[in-house]
């Protein structure tokens, strides 16, 4: 019997609706990641909570993830929101407004936080903390080494052929990273170019989005807007493992393709406050939510089939051994 595909289940765990750009931000999904936890464990999947400062300081999350941690049962990772993770340097005019990347920071600033909230979390959580996403994917060679230097051992942050240099942080700057021509495949990080495979260092094990074979040959059909569109709708340009971002019948079809490749690995991707109704754009009430539950028991059902649960930590002892035979 051929060896299942490791399945990676990450969950950007933060406040409720940072879409809305709350001047207070409030914790209350945490009541609703028990739920997650359960379904995760039914399935044999151990996921991993990437958990940014307010999640760390809410005591309901903590106490989930402590269990969660002793059972074996998932991980605690990162994910780092710098317009609101000490040390506070003003860096717009309005910081919660305009949520800017921690990569639009003095590089010493981008120390200080990453050195921050890592001890918040090893003292909230009694372990090393080794995994880590940057916020709003945020991400660049400096903070691949920023993160090196603190003990991280393995980033998911890197979003295979999506462009977010329009997704603007800081209004002066020049918006999110560019993540087109990145590989899909997990690999070690070149800090001089982060689309660059190394030898060794920190492995980055990308977020899974599929590209379509009319994305594959002719990418600039989806940047003409009336082309896109048709496009769109006939072939969607980029399927996300995420039911936020892609509908359950494409994510089916991109993952049975992915099978039939022999991938490396299958990443899911969720946000904490798209489990609680109204914490999102995507799911605003609570049929939403039931509906996003109905998705992920068939989603995660067929993946149950050829996929084993692994967490972002054990998916890095993994292939740093392989990577050394």
């Amino acid at each position: 019997m051929p060896e299942k595909t490791p399945f990676i289940v990450t969950l950007d765990t933060e406040g409720d609706d940072l879409w809305s750009r709350p001047r207070e931000i409030t914790t209350r999904n945490a009541r609703h990641l028990p739920r997650f936890q359960a379904l995760c464990e039914r399935f044999g999947f151990t996921p991993v909570y990437l958990v940014d400062y307010e999640m760390a300081r809410c005591d309901l999350f903590v106490e989930l993830a402590r269990d969660v941690l002793a059972r074996d049962a998932g991980e605690v990772g990162m994910h780092l929101h710098a317009w609101n993770s000490p040390p506070l340097v003003p860096l717009t005019e309005d910081d919660f407004h305009h949520q800017p990347y921690l990569i639009e920071y003095p590089e010493p600033v981008m120390r200080q936080k990453v050195a921050f909230l890592t001890r918040l979390l090893e003292d909230r959580f009694e372990r090393p903390i080794v995994s880590h996403r940057a916020g709003r994917v945020g991400f660049d060679g400096r903070y691949a080494a920023i993160l090196v230097e603190q003990g991280y051992r393995v980033d998911c942050s890197v979003t295979p052929g999506v462009d977010w240099s329009a997704h603007p942080g800081d209004p002066h700057g020049r918006g999110g990273t560019d993540f087109r021509g990145f590989p899909e495949r997990p690999y070690f990080i070149d800090p001089a170019d982060i689309s660059v495979p190394a030898a060794a260092g920190l492995l980055e094990v990308p977020v899974t989005i599929r590209s379509s074979p009319l994305q594959r040959r002719a990418p600039w059909v989806y940047r003409v807007p009336l082309l896109g569109r048709v496009a769109n709708r006939a072939s969607p340009g980029l399927t996300w493992v995420n039911p936020s971002e892609s509908r359950l019948a494409a994510m089916l079809r991109a993952l049975r393709a992915a099978r039939a490749e022999g991938v490396a690995h299958v990443e899911f991707m969720l946000h904490s406050s798209e489990l609680m109704p109204g914490g999102s754009p995507s799911y605003r009430d609570a049929a939403a939510i039931e509906r996003l539950y109905g998705e992920l028991e068939i989603l995660f059902g067929e993946l149950a089939a050829w996929c084993r649960g692994a967490t972002l930590a054990e998916f890095h002892a993994t292939f740093a051994r392989a990577a050394v035979q």
